[in-house]
């Protein structure tokens, strides 16, 4: 098993080496982490971010502060809950969340292009299996 394991990451940092987009904006590896998980969680606070990271709420209130003043993210009141204030991603976030850390899409329509439709069912189900298994294993933020 451990070596599936290697050769899943292995064949992973290839992937995404490969079919990565160009990154033209500064942004931390810290800050891209940040607003992944501002994307990925409903609802995020400076505590959740910092749980989550394992690092101390004053070194994520740093990081978001950066990411703030950049126009990456801003801070709003929750709907659920106006005591508690939680961090959104602007549009710009968004966009530079996605050229961080999703695959290029002009580089995966080229690789489709050239894929039979049953090599292209055969890719989807598998990254959607991995993806119900790491749901039904992984723990969410609550």
């Amino acid at each position: 098993m451990l070596n599936n394991v290697s050769n899943l990451n292995h064949l992973w940092t290839d992937i995404y080496y490969l079919l990565r987009y160009k990154h033209n904006e500064k942004v931390t590896h810290i800050g891209v982490r940040i607003m992944q998980i501002i994307e990925k969680e409903r609802e995020v606070g400076i505590q959740d971010i910092a749980k989550v990271m394992d690092i101390s709420p004053n070194t994520a209130s740093e990081h978001v502060k950066r990411l703030t003043e950049k126009e990456y993210v801003y801070k709003t009141r929750s709907g659920e809950d106006e005591r508690k204030v939680i961090v959104k991603l602007t549009d710009v976030g968004a966009d530079v969340l996605h050229r961080n850390s999703s695959l290029d899409e002009d580089k995966l329509t080229e690789i489709f292009e050239q894929a039979s439709t049953k090599e292209q069912e055969s890719i989807i189900q598998s990254f959607k299996l991995l993806k119900e298994l790491a749901q039904r294993n992984v723990k969410q933020i609550d």
